[in-house]
């Protein structure tokens, strides 16, 4: 019933290319740069990742909401993506230890969703013309009205977002009588992060996103850790400056997909937009140290700039992204220091590589030793 009665919705591009679909019954506009994930799994790990603030998310997977919402698969405390696009939307779910139907977790946080629409089309044309700005509708609209209301949306080439989600004030995660005191800045930090660093028996201290390096250090801690987020990476001047300072005396720190972007530009390394990001967790990446092979979660839309890396003298890369040579991993030859641009903490995704974090722990403990 809820099928035949839905209203019809749409998704305009900023190029002004128009795909048709249903409202899954919330009335509204959402406006975001338009992506796509092609994970099979794991949507509500992805709706609540802080990375993906300010992003219309297309799901590649031709069913969503099938297996439900459990509250504790979150990465956030709430849904950050800015709308979803979907191909088929489950209004019911099968998977018993769910908490809720995806419809009745949109409904709470008010997220606008499209269904029925050609994601296969849209995936094509967004590979081939680049990610891009868009409006998805359900209100009914007029398309004038949305074009020039989506004209007015910044591009996210210089778009600042980590204060969008970084917490407002510090909080700490873990057990206070654990072996290893961390300093997290925080950029837009997946929950799973921190419990991967708790269970290697790290206690966390986490900082807003222009934390100083003394709020920082005032922690004490036997190393730090720079996190993912979303937005450009180059307008974070703090960030860059605190990355600076922890290089300076060389304490083990560790950085994730934009905390990776950040420790590049603090070393005078650019970072550039990319046509398309990487969004998934069948990404293969090779380790250059070990010769091994990882598939890995991913989720960016900036890239460290390859042949800067290679010039410099201090630096060396340590993973590539084996579809396009993408910088994945690079570490400092002369500091204690080491990042990567994609997900070791997975959520959704496979494992292949949480070594990253005993090999941030046992750079801490060689530090100490």
């Amino acid at each position: 019933m809820k099928y035949t009665t839905r209203q019809q919705a749409l998704l305009l591009l900023s190029d002004g290319t128009i795909f048709y679909g249903k409202s899954i019954g919330l009335s509204g506009v959402a406006f975001g740069e338009v992506c796509f994930n092609t994970g099979m799994t794991g949507y509500q790990e992805i709706f609540t990742d802080p990375s993906y603030f300010g992003q219309l998310m297309v799901a590649t997977n031709a069913h969503i909401g099938n297996y439900g919402v459990n509250d504790k698969e979150v990465e956030s405390d709430s849904i950050k993506i800015s709308g979803l696009i979907c191909k088929n939307f489950s209004f019911n779910y099968s998977r018993p230890d769910a908490d809720q139907s995806i419809e009745n977790y949109f409904r709470k946080q008010n997220l606008i969703c499209i269904s029925d629409v050609d994601t296969r089309a849209l995936v094509a044309y967004i590979r081939e013309n680049g990610a891009m700005n868009a409006v998805i509708c359900t209100d009914g609209t007029p398309v004038e009205e949305l074009k020039v209301a989506l004209s007015k949306v910044p591009d996210m080439k210089g778009l600042e977002l980590a204060s969008k989600v970084s917490t407002k004030a510090p909080y700490f995660y873990g057990n206070e009588n654990a072996k290893y005191k961390i300093a997290a800045l925080d950029l837009g930090i997946k929950t799973n992060i921190l419990r991967n660093l708790a269970k290697r028996d790290c206690y966390i201290k986490v900082f807003p996103y222009n934390a100083t390096f003394e709020d920082l250090n005032s922690f004490d801690p036997d190393g730090f850790f720079l996190s993912n987020g979303p937005g450009d990476p180059d307008p974070l001047h703090s960030a860059i400056n605190v990355a600076k300072q922890i290089i300076a005396i060389d304490k083990p720190l560790f950085g994730i997909c934009l905390g990776h972007q950040v420790i590049a530009l603090a070393n005078g390394i650019s970072t550039y937009k990319m046509f398309n990001g990487h969004r998934g967790i069948n990404h293969p990446v090779t380790n250059l140290i070990s010769g091994k092979g990882e598939i890995t979660s991913q989720n960016h839309g900036f890239a460290v700039n390859k042949e800067e890396l290679e010039q410099h003298p201090d630096m060396e890369i340590t993973h590539l992204h084996l579809n396009d040579s993408t910088v994945a991993g690079m570490r400092m030859k002369n500091k204690n220091c080491f990042s990567v641009q994609y997900h070791p903490e997975a959520s959704p995704g496979p494992h292949d590589s949480s070594y990253l974090f005993d090999q941030f722990v046992e750079n801490i403990a060689k530090a100490q030793s």
